[in-house]
């Protein structure tokens, strides 16, 4: 592996749990990725000039220990498949101990900035990959995803589904230009960052009641792992709204399913499954919601989405 990032956590980019938000972890994971594609060959890969770039596909993200204001952090990172135009990608960031914070397994594509195209590999890129191939480390292996399982056709991804399926709309909103990068599309951060923002819209009533029949606690949550899967990019303007399913439910974990929609087609943006925990905020472990709170938390977001 290869050294791709170096900084810390400042306060801002922190939540309201107190620990690095789910979208500051994406965005240092995009700028690790900036920095592999140029030893990969590809500097102009997320230049506007660039003829061609890197975007992920399909995404799995692993949090094994939280990341707290000023605390230092490095991440590296390897190539671990090689396709005609698509890779799957490494990257681990870790704490200034060495203890793994977050791992990353991505696959991407490499398209042209013009069509948004496949674009295969050029032979020079092609053997730098190889040079670059690495396996993942045992502890950050996932756990409650197989990232290679075939999700849904987009073709299935419809309105439809979500309204037969009686979900809920938990977020919408536009996206302004600040949130676009190089070649216009909205950057991969601001899905998980929408989404996060959007839960509290569903949970935030509940948590509190949960809070309660533990004692009065206080109580947050905290994602343990993510599988995002991301259909089309957004540019400047466009609308999303999010609409949330229940899961699985095991032992101290739960898993929401999110849909990121694109209202003006009926289609997908993106779509993603988080298993999290409810989080003791003093303590900072997890607490099991009682039986009855899960049957309330079914009745919030009923089943029926799937990634």
């Amino acid at each position: 592996m290869i050294p791709l990032w170096q900084g810390s956590c400042n306060q801002w980019d922190c939540d309201e749990m107190g620990h690095m938000n789910v979208r500051v972890y994406v965005e240092k994971q995009l700028e690790g990725m900036i920095a592999l594609a140029s030893h990969l060959g590809l500097p102009e890969a997320f230049r506007p000039s660039g003829p061609s770039t890197l975007v992920p596909v399909d995404q799995h993200i692993r949090f094994v220990r939280e990341v707290l204001p000023g605390r230092p952090l490095a991440m590296q990172g390897c190539v671990l498949e090689i396709g005609e135009h698509d890779a799957v990608i490494y990257q681990e960031l870790r704490h200034g101990d060495g203890r793994l914070a977050a791992a990353f397994r991505t696959r991407i594509a490499h398209i042209d900035t013009a069509e948004g195209e496949p674009f295969p590999w050029t032979a020079k890129t092609r053997q730098k990959m190889e040079g670059l191939i690495g396996t993942t480390p045992e502890e950050a292996l996932p756990r409650s995803f197989d990232p290679d399982a075939p999700g849904l056709p987009y073709s299935e991804i419809t309105m439809e589904k979500v309204n037969a399926a009686g979900v809920r709309q938990i977020g919408m909103g536009a996206v302004p230009p600040g949130h676009c990068g190089a070649h216009g599309w909205m950057e991969p951060s601001w899905f998980i960052g929408r989404i996060s923002d959007s839960v509290p819209n569903l949970l935030y009533e509940w948590r509190q009641k949960v809070a309660e029949t533990a004692g009065g606690k206080r109580m947050g949550a905290a994602v343990l792992e993510y599988r995002l899967r991301y259909h089309r990019l957004p540019r400047a303007s466009d609308l999303y709204t999010v609409h949330t399913s229940l899961g699985k439910v095991e032992g101290k974990t739960h898993s929401l399913v999110h849909w990121v929609m694109n209202p003006e087609t009926g289609m997908a943006w993106a779509t993603c499954e988080a298993v999290a925990i409810t989080l003791d905020l003093d303590a900072r472990k997890a607490i099991p919601a009682p039986p009855e709170m899960l049957g309330d938390l079914e009745a919030l977001a009923p089943k029926g989405l799937t990634v």
